[in-house]
């Protein structure tokens, strides 16, 4: 990002605009658009007292913003995040997966419809659906109007599945579904009445349960204003007054909710808002394009727009700036991209000026081993799920053993561990009933459990691992080495149920992992620092659960963690830290820039993704469009599903927003760019290799590594 005082002529005209109607700010990434952006909203400031603008750099200020809407209207609502919202949204699914609804027991609705023989993936399903529809500011009602009438209309005239460029078009599985016969049709046209109905009941369950709680995620709160909004004129005017300017980057990705919600405190014409992106909604007003290359290389420069329009750029004089190797395995680009990290490193690249980044970073712990092997300390974000981590879980165990010990599958996890190292014979042993057992004269129902002074025990848990724990019953049988071992654990652990009771939770956590965690690395190491990095962002996250309600037990906390880590929702922001590389997800460095950019596993089904359509698509011409065929169906799939994926391209349309995502990657860098792949490549029929494109066009500034190049 270039300073405010060294403007060029594109991006003054369009910090000089008028202020009277909506401006658009337009440009690829890296032509100083945010700059501009941020110099058009200091001079508004300039113009009133420096608290009339609003600013939007991404939509987590639009929740804030929603939740301020609604605050000056007095009704108090909480954030959450989608983890959470899913779980209210099993609520609503449960009564569903239940059978317990009138409509199913009174057979009005047929429950054999599409993904519903599998809940949890139905669940997931539905759960996306709903949130694409909130986005879209389509509520339950106008959603099963939609799907009725796509319905009714798509088989009342169905198209002619026998054409042949439909049929030359789609794979063999889909070829099989579009052999339908009339009743075939009328089947899958009922099936997919009923599962409109049950989602559409669902959604306004769901929405129900959001009124009663209070707890929103930001796109409800956002529908929640504006209603709030309609039903309220003055309120807007009072938003207006307060602050009567907003500028709004990466406009291009704005939803139908957070538009309106501008539209609503604005005015439709959005006077005195300024929209700024790639390729931002349509403006009532002037619309400033900027084309001046502010940030990336020639040479990358020529790579993405090679990427993009599949022609060459003229530059042949474009100074060397991008790098491609393709490794034989995942371990050797991770090695490769670690040796490159380290050398630019040495070289004096600070550490927050480098990046390597994927498509998604929920499994890259071989490329961070790689990293942490040559002492480059980093910091993960993006997509990955903290509670599922390795040093996370590790944390969690140690919390579970003094919780309760008879857990066992924690408690195998921390004996196993490096602190405690008990081999797997020990573990056996423990496992084990004792040589001379002694069966206890009574066992009442209603006895505590040793360890906990709370709540009720049940003999029904009576795990041996647990007692032989506890109690030592099997301490003679150990060898000597693990006999002390497991008594120090025991000592240690009855310090800990004490500490558990009588210590603040964060005290607490903190005694436990010091005493029974191994550490990574020696003192001050990269992975020591990345030890402590993931007990910090768990520590937090527990303490912020456990604060929000004074009643919450460490019990609670750590059932909230295995719900966490059960779920594809979870994601990790970056903590800030300077001193640290960043592997992150292309999402989680937007509107972010650095000196060097490696982006790893670029390969198809990974950079690209593979494209695994949902149980059921919805379109608001063609309504519900179910992927499964239930019931008593020849083929796996349902003709509307077959017709719709060949005749809107979705797949192609999936594969180039991957495209634009790895070209957003590119852009991330103001010098260097190394992209790595691994194993050999497909021949990119079902997801493009944007390696080998890159690779095969022998751009200038381009050049493949060997090897041997390690640095």
């Amino acid at each position: 990002m270039i300073p405010a005082d060294r403007l060029s002529s594109e991006q003054r005209s369009a910090v000089d605009a008028s202020f009277d109607r909506c401006v658009a700010i337009c440009g690829a990434p890296g032509t100083g658009k945010t700059t501009a952006l941020l110099a058009r909203a200091e001079r508004a400031r300039s113009l009133g007292n420096g608290s009339g603008v609003l600013l939007f750099p991404n939509s987590d200020r639009f929740d804030e913003y929603a939740v301020h809407v609604l605050a000056l209207a007095e009704c108090a609502v909480a954030i959450v995040d989608d983890v959470e919202a899913e779980a209210t949204f099993e609520d609503a699914c449960a009564p569903l997966f239940a059978m317990n609804w009138e409509e199913i027991v009174t057979e009005q609705l047929d429950p054999e419809v599409p993904g519903l023989r599998s809940p949890g993936r139905f669940l997931e399903s539905a759960f996306r659906l709903i949130r694409k529809l909130r986005d879209a500011r389509i509520g339950a009602q106008d959603f099963l109007s939609s799907a009725l009438s796509g319905a009714t209309e798509f088989y009342a005239k169905p198209p002619n599945f026998a054409d042949p460029a439909l049929l030359l078009s789609v794979n063999d599985t889909d070829r099989d579904a579009l052999a339908v016969t009339t009743d075939e049709l009328r089947r899958q046209y009922r099936r997919e009445v009923d599962l409109a109905k049950i989602l559409a009941k669902l959604y306004a369950r769901y929405t129900e349960l959001l009124t009663e709680t209070g707890r929103m995620t930001g796109r409800d709160a956002i529908d929640a204003a504006l209603e709030r909004l309609r039903s309220d004129p003055d309120l807007a005017r009072r938003l207006r007054i307060e602050r009567p300017f907003a500028f709004v980057d990466d406009a291009e990705k704005l939803t139908a909710g957070e538009l309106q919600l501008l539209q609503a405190v604005f005015g439709s014409n959005l006077e005195g808002v300024t929209l700024c992106g790639d390729a931002p909604a349509a403006a009532d007003g002037p619309r400033f394009e900027l084309h001046e290359q502010h940030r990336s290389p020639a040479a990358i420069e020529i790579a993405c727009r090679r990427l993009i329009t599949g022609e060459p750029l003229a530059n042949a004089g474009a100074a060397p700036a991008l790098s491609l190797f393709r490794a034989t395995s995942p371990r050797e680009e991770a090695l490769f991209i670690a040796a490159r990290v380290r050398a630019w490193l040495d070289a004096g690249t600070p550490a927050n000026q480098i990046a390597v980044l994927f498509r998604s970073v929920s499994a890259v712990e071989i490329y961070e081993t790689a990293l942490l092997d040559l002492d480059v300390p980093v910091v993960v974000a993006g997509d990955v799920n903290l509670f599922a981590e390795r040093r996370a879980l590790d944390a969690i165990a140690l919390l579970w053993n003094a919780y309760d010990p008879f857990r066992h599958d924690w408690l195998l996890r921390t004996l196993g561990n490096p602190a405690w190292g008990l081999s797997d014979a020990s573990l056996a042993t423990l496992c084990g009933e004792p040589s001379n057992p002694q069966t206890p004269l009574f066992v009442l129902d209603d006895e505590p459990a040793p360890t906990v002074r709370v709540g009720r025990w049940d003999p029904k848990r009576d795990l041996r691992l647990g007692w032989n724990v506890v109690r030592g019953d099997r301490d003679d049988d150990l060898p000597p080495d693990a006999r002390l071992r497991v008594e120090r654990f025991r000592t240690m652990r009855q310090g800990w149920l004490d500490a558990m009771h009588d210590w603040p939770f964060e005290r607490f956590a903190r005694a436990v992992w010091r005493e029974g965690l191994a550490a990574e690395g020696a003192p001050g190491s990269a992975r020591a620092k990345a030890q402590q990095v993931v007990l910090r962002r768990l520590l937090a996250r527990l303490q912020t659960f456990l604060s929000e309600a004074p009643d919450r037990t460490v019990g609670d906390a750590l059932e909230y963690a295995g719900r966490r880590a059960s779920s594809d929702l979870e994601s990790c922001e970056d903590p800030g830290d300077d001193a640290s590389v960043r592997i992150a997800s292309v999402e989680a460095v937007r509107g972010r820039e650095f000196e060097r950019v490696a982006i790893a596993d670029v390969r198809a089904g990974a950079f690209p993704r593979w494209y695994v359509p949902d149980a059921f698509l919805f379109s608001p011409r063609y309504g519900m469009i179910p992927k499964e065929n239930a019931g008593e169906a020849r083929a796996a799939r349902t003709a509307k599903f077959a017709y719709y994926m060949a005749r809107n391209k979705v797949r192609e349309k999936y594969n180039a927003r991957e495209r634009r995502a790895f070209v957003y990657a590119l852009r991330r860098a103001r010098g260097e760019v190394l992209v790595t792949a691994s194993q050999p490549p497909t021949r990119g029929v079902a997801a493009p290799e944007f390696f080998e494109e890159l690779r095969k066009a022998h751009l200038p500034g381009t050049r493949e590594l060997e090897r041997t190049e390690a640095s």
